[in-house]
């Protein structure tokens, strides 16, 4: 199915916001009381959340963005780190009128979100830290995994990006059984976002930061929201043990280990299970169903 089926009845525009200039949204059921920001990981962009949209924007206001720097949004940051992507997401709910609302974000988004939290409780209803970044990496192989990863961006940043070296960056993100949803369209889009002059002058500063993954640790024992770590038992660099580890420091924090197989982009590949769980969350609070590790 086309991205643009997926997200039928969904309105992409452009935002305007005092720091970071234009930013490109997706947004439907913007008429519902309770809003849901999503947020996609490093080098990413909106549509990593087109199969999120159609259910649970019938219950909630569903918008997702494109961090400075990234997509379509303007390339204007003075850095690119995740504290400055939570000032963006400040000025984002800003513009769009929202005091509160529920984030989930994923990798990047997660660590973003999960910053965000921390700096301004009042302005967050409930947290889902979707194989979210900036916890510390405690595994050998979690360390190891990191290692592939800044090798995969590499090599989109040090040379000209290709279909190839686009194609296993986006590999990298999904369990080897979700290899047939990366279709021509969803790499060519990201090809395209890659090639622009204003991306590649930028790339390297984006990447930067991966190296920088400990300097911006979220700080969890100040998150007062409740909150949800959504992992899968492939995800790569922030392993299961590491979720563990993090979520013992916010008090009340509750787990859930997706049943379908899954990696780094549970939202994309089990969108199913993914929406159900957000609209129980978002909902009530509720996580259960999750699979026994």
């Amino acid at each position: 199915m086309s991205l643009w089926l997926d997200f039928l009845g969904t309105e992409i525009r452009y935002i305007d916001t005092p720091t970071f200039g234009r930013v490109r949204i997706a947004q439907a059921g913007r008429n519902n009381p309770e809003a849901i920001v999503f947020q996609h990981g490093l080098n990413g962009h909106l549509e990593a959340y087109a199969k999120n949209f159609a259910a649970l924007s019938k219950k909630f206001n569903v918008i997702a963005f494109d961090y400075v720097g990234h997509g379509l949004s303007d390339k204007n940051a003075d850095d690119y780190n995740p504290a400055v992507f939570a000032e963006q997401l400040r000025e984002v709910m800003d513009a769009l009128g929202l005091q509160q609302a529920h984030l989930s974000g994923e990798s990047l988004g997660g660590w973003v979100s999960g910053l965000f939290a921390a700096k301004y409780p009042e302005r967050v209803r409930r947290l889902m830290l979707n194989t979210a970044g900036g916890i510390p990496v405690v595994s050998e192989k979690g360390k190891q995994d990191m290692a592939n990863f800044m090798a995969l961006n590499k090599a989109n940043v040090d040379t000209t990006p290709t279909w190839d070296t686009v194609s296993a960056r986006m590999h990298w993100l999904m369990h080897p059984g979700n290899h047939h949803l990366l279709n021509e369209e969803l790499i060519a889009l990201r090809l395209a976002i890659y090639l622009r002059p204003d991306t590649r002058a930028v790339a390297p500063r984006i990447n930067a930061v991966i190296a920088r993954h400990d300097d911006f640790l979220i700080p969890l024992e100040s998150i007062k929201a409740e909150t949800l770590f959504l992992w899968s038992v492939d995800n790569p660099i922030h392993d299961l043990e590491a979720a563990k580890n993090a979520m013992k420091r916010i008090p009340g924090s509750k787990f859930y280990v997706m049943r379908a197989d899954c990696a780094h982009w549970p939202q994309y590949e089990a969108p199913d299970e993914f929406n159900e769980l957000s609209m129980r969350f978002f909902t009530t609070g509720e996580a259960s169903g999750s699979r026994e590790v």
